[in-house]
């Protein structure tokens, strides 16, 4: 009983430690206009017929977007037509290569695709509003890549306290939004739901291919580019983005709970740490309490998770009653956290993804891969997989690159982008 005590002041130390933080935290992205427009937003589509007009429509209507892109990732509805209807480039996306996750595969076909000098990638189910893409750009004066954090659309009680219960995970995990002072490159976190860039840079960097087997694609991103020196920031712009996720707790406990653990991206000894502050945390003093026999150590950690879901309200277009309650199903979301971590998920749209794909860390730089020889393609001799023919990496040279073309580089890292031009 006294371990158990000792482990739980030491969750609580942590949890304090990283709630600190948010006293001391970026501004949230406000409306910026560019002079010209210069953003290619690049949406990954897949069997979004239902979901992707109302994002269309109001990317589309922005004066800071050059173009969108759709790419049709092999959808089986009408995705491709409605995304031409509205006036969108739809690139069809090529048969998924293996050892490849879909959405990653999608993004870098469309990044290749893309004219402009910066790109945002935006999920489907997204609804920005006028000024984000601007804003976005803007920040790219001081990071070389940032993703947003929108307010969600939650309808219903029992949806919107298992969420906010899920949203509570990882603010015990890494913090509030927008760190003032960023984290440690293998604690970086990042939206992929809305994420900005140059283009040149992520190409260069070979970016989607380096997380090309991760289902938690996103933070690994950040995590693989982090180490390499890049600024990634992660900015609260809830006042310029709302996220439509789910539509039911169902699938809040389903399709979200796929991806929280951040397994694939994380190193076990910080998982196993992560599921303990969860469980010590949040969901011991939950059951204590309903049991009638809490401490007082426990009812501290109530009173911080109750002020806690009272600063979630803010993270939701219509806060609701299911915000304040949600600490009530900490034990669930610690019981969904811990079931996905140990059994991960291997399917999503239709798709089943084999355990290699998973990998367990992102590939640690754009060296070349087994099997891979030569350089840069177009810089001397092609780089080719073996049994694979050669192609040109190189956007616009009228070949589609084979998916694990790679640059050899020295020292097996990318350098840090150049933020000059947009300074």
């Amino acid at each position: 009983m006294r371990l158990l005590t000792a482990l739980q002041a030491a969750a609580a130390l942590a949890v304090a430690v990283r709630l600190a933080r948010g006293r001391r935290r970026r501004p949230a992205l406000a409306p910026v206009r560019t002079a010209s427009p210069r953003v290619s937003v690049v949406i990954p589509a897949r069997d979004e017929e239902a979901r992707l007009g109302p994002c269309l429509s109001a990317v589309l209507a922005d004066p800071d977007v050059a173009e969108v892109i759709v790419v049709d990732d092999e959808s089986r509805d009408g995705t491709a037509r409605l995304a031409a209807g509205l006036g969108a480039k739809v690139v069809a996306g090529a048969p998924l290569p293996g050892g490849w996750v879909g959405k990653q595969w999608a993004l870098r076909q469309g990044v290749e695709a893309a004219g402009g000098d910066v790109v945002v990638t935006l999920d489907a189910d997204a609804r920005p509003a006028p000024g984000l893409f601007g804003a976005l750009a803007a920040a790219l004066g001081e990071y070389d890549l940032v993703s947003a954090g929108p307010r969600f659309v939650c309808d219903g009680a029992v949806e919107q306290a298992l969420h906010a219960s899920f949203l509570a995970t990882l603010v015990y995990r890494f913090g509030p939004i927008g760190p003032a002072t960023p984290p440690a490159p293998h604690r970086a976190m990042a939206n992929g739901q809305c994420t900005a860039f140059r283009r040149t840079a992520m190409l260069d960097a070979r970016g989607f291919a380096r997380v090309r087997g991760n289902m938690a694609d996103d933070v690994a991103l950040a995590r693989a580019l982090a180490a390499d020196g890049w600024a990634v920031g992660f900015l609260d712009a809830g006042g310029l983005l709302e996220v439509d996720m789910h539509d039911s707790a169902a699938g809040v406990w389903r399709e979200w709970g796929r991806s929280l653990s951040l397994r694939d991206a994380t190193a076990p000894g910080w998982q196993a740490a992560d599921l303990a502050v969860v469980w010590l945390a949040a969901a011991l003093p939950v059951l204590r309490l309903l049991a009638g026999r809490p401490t007082r150590l426990d009812l501290g950690l109530l009173a911080v998770r109750l002020l806690l879901a009272g600063a979630l309200r803010g993270s939701y277009t219509r806060p609701g009653p299911g915000v304040l309650l949600s600490p009530l199903l900490d034990p669930l979301a610690a019981l969904r956290l811990t079931q996905a971590t140990l059994r991960p998920v291997r399917n999503w749209r239709g798709r089943v993804y084999p355990a290699a794909t998973m990998a367990s860390r992102p590939d640690p730089g754009p060296g070349p891969g087994p099997g891979v020889t030569g350089a840069w393609p177009g810089r001397g001799t092609t780089g080719t997989r073996s049994g694979e023919a050669a192609t040109d990496d190189r956007p616009g040279s009228g070949t589609r690159p084979g998916p694990d073309a790679v640059p050899v580089t020295t020292g097996g890292r990318s350098a840090p982008p150049d933020r000059s031009a947009i300074r």
